[in-house]
């Protein structure tokens, strides 16, 4: 008798099986009978089906990366921040190609879709009589993630119903369960008389096929398509520190500035959204923004500031009256009380469109005029200052429209009158402000504009006409008490084109290295939301080269701004 092989496949065995049956006179239709049923050769390909499905739950085969692109973006902006080798410029070039960008597009594709087998719904006639026509089996394959829903008990029927189905999970890509659908069994274990805590660990304790019966949901849903909505983070968010949240473990966790995609806004409570790059396909749920506002406000004592009316308690910044700008309101990101989130749209600057304004912030220290100032002077054909006004003499060496646009002290009123300056103030008995025209000018000169002014300011600039990108820039404390050299005596920043004076800071005594730091965070908190991106000072070279990099991305790639910008 043959005898089979400890590899031997599940079909090889049927075969054998075949092969040794010998009918007899007591049962030789019996044995005609499995002889036709194993011989069918539509029995032998799901042998072999079987046996493949088999084989790759074992390998469990896995992409070493999801974000291929992202990494080579990286890498890219790695190599353009600093001198370069030959070896260097060779891999940059090869990175930057088309065909290796379409390559590692293509790879990313592939690797963040799912490819496990989806089984079928078990047919209409399981082996179980079922005790209604409306009740149906429903088989899953979950392997290791989450089954993507959440249940809830009802208070009037204490039936389990589906609550939510979670986009992208095992539930959502099947299409055979639904909100409203009652629950009764899983894998064959009633749950009508458990806790919804038991439910759950049966759910998540199911590996690989998960068998459940249900009822449908008297009228279902049809299933709406991903949303296209996209929102910037204004605020970090723990799920697993949230006591609100329905399911902790459903919850998607994010930081402040992470884009996020909203892809359903059904409960108005609970959102689902996915990270923006993130190579997780399933959503989580984020609290909506109607919500977090109200229990922000409710978090709030009476009486309490909003961050638009918080300001830099220490500056060598000229003092700036808080009105309405003349170019128009700020974007979404100002107008509430309570930071939330921000809807957004990629945009990439045209030829024909104005190049965007770089507006630049710092922290005590940052020293972002002397920054501008060396950018600027390296290309000046790309970059300029927005000419300030003064009502100060102009100096024989000076001349109108470049250093400064010298005016009247009754022009000057007046212009403040009429909300024609971002930023204004006195010093030594004489006014200085930067124009809205100022920068207008340089713009129309098809010119990158570059201000430095206090945080606050960032809220008057945010519109679409600007479409400003906001550089805060923050120089790299050392931890450890550390004495500098000190400086002969202060300097004062006087007759630099796009400056108002500013005091350079003492010699850097342990008490100025605690308050640089104290105004980082402070600037951070008050006005991160408006941040596009931070820019750390270790020196000015490499801190030159870096912004030089982010002035040259700006005109050719793509970013996201506030929903607003793209649609006016």
């Amino acid at each position: 008798m043959p005898v089979l092989t400890a590899g031997a496949g599940l079909h090889e065995t049927l075969a054998l099986l075949t092969s040794q049956l010998r009918p007899d006179a007591n049962h030789q239709e019996d044995m005609v009978f499995l002889q036709n049923v194993f011989s069918e050769k539509s029995l032998g390909y799901l042998m072999k089906i079987h046996e493949k499905l088999r084989q790759y739950e074992k390998q469990s085969p896995a992409p070493v990366l999801h974000s291929a692109a992202n990494l080579a973006e990286d890498v890219v902006e790695e190599l353009q921040s600093g001198p370069m080798s030959s070896e260097e410029k060779e891999l940059l070039h090869l990175l930057t190609s088309p065909h290796l960008k379409a390559v590692l597009s293509v790879h990313d594709t592939v690797a963040q879709k799912n490819f496990d087998p989806v089984l079928p719904p078990m047919p209409d006639d399981f082996e179980d009589e079922l005790e209604e026509e409306s009740v149906k089996i429903v088989r899953l394959v979950k392997n290791k993630e989450p089954l993507g829903a959440t249940i809830r008990r009802d208070d009037a029927t204490g039936s389990v119903i589906v609550a939510r189905i979670m986009r992208g999970g095992a539930a959502d890509r099947s299409g055979l369960v639904h909100v409203g659908d009652e629950l009764r069994e899983v894998n064959g274990v009633s749950i009508i008389h458990k806790k919804p805590d038991e439910i759950s660990q049966l759910l998540s304790q199911s590996q690989g096929s998960i068998t459940l019966k249900i009822i449908p949901a008297i009228k279902e849903e049809d299933r709406l398509r991903e949303s296209k909505v996209y929102m910037r983070a204004l605020f970090d968010y723990i799920p697993l520190e949230d006591k609100a949240t329905p399911c902790q473990e459903a919850g998607l966790p994010f930081k402040r500035g992470d884009i996020l995609q909203v892809v359903t806004q059904d409960d108005p409570t609970w959102w689902q959204a996915k990270r923006v790059g993130d190579s997780n396909l399933r959503a989580g749920l984020i609290p909506s923004k109607h919500f977090q506002e109200r229990r922000l406000g409710y978090r709030s004592a009476p009486g309490a500031i909003s961050p638009r009316s918080l300001t830099n308690e220490r500056s060598f910044r000229l003092s700036r009256k808080d009105r309405q700008g003349s170019s128009g309101e700020g974007s979404e990101a100002g107008d509430s009380d309570y930071l939330t989130y921000e809807e957004v749209s990629r945009y990439q600057q045209r030829g024909h469109e104005r190049p965007r304004l770089v507006v630049l912030i710092g922290s005590l220290g940052a020293r972002i005029n002397e920054l501008k100032q060396k950018v600027i002077a390296e290309n000046p054909h790309r970059y300029a200052v927005a000419v300030p006004h003064t009502t100060r003499p102009k100096k024989p060496q000076e001349k109108e429209g470049v250093e400064y646009h010298f005016v009247a002290k009754q022009q000057f009123d007046a212009d403040v009158l009429n909300n024609k300056f971002i930023e204004h103030g006195e010093y030594k008995e004489n006014q200085y402000g930067t124009s809205i025209e100022a920068i207008r000018s340089v713009q129309a000169k098809n010119k990158m504009c570059l201000v430095d002014v206090q945080p606050e300011v960032g809220y008057r600039l945010r519109t679409a006409e600007f479409k400003p990108y906001i550089i805060f820039v923050k120089p790299r404390v050392p931890e450890s008490r550390r004495r500098r050299s000190a400086a002969t005596s202060p300097s004062l920043r006087l007759g630099c084109p796009g400056s108002l004076p500013t005091a350079f800071l003492p010699p850097h005594q342990d008490e100025d290295l605690q308050e640089m730091r104290q105004s980082a965070i402070q600037i951070d908190h008050q006005y991160g939301h408006l941040v596009d991106r931070v820019l750390i000072k270790e020196d000015s070279a490499s801190a030159c080269s870096e912004l030089r990099g982010i002035l040259e991305r700006l005109e050719r790639e793509t970013f996201w701004v506030p929903l607003g910008w793209v649609r006016t």
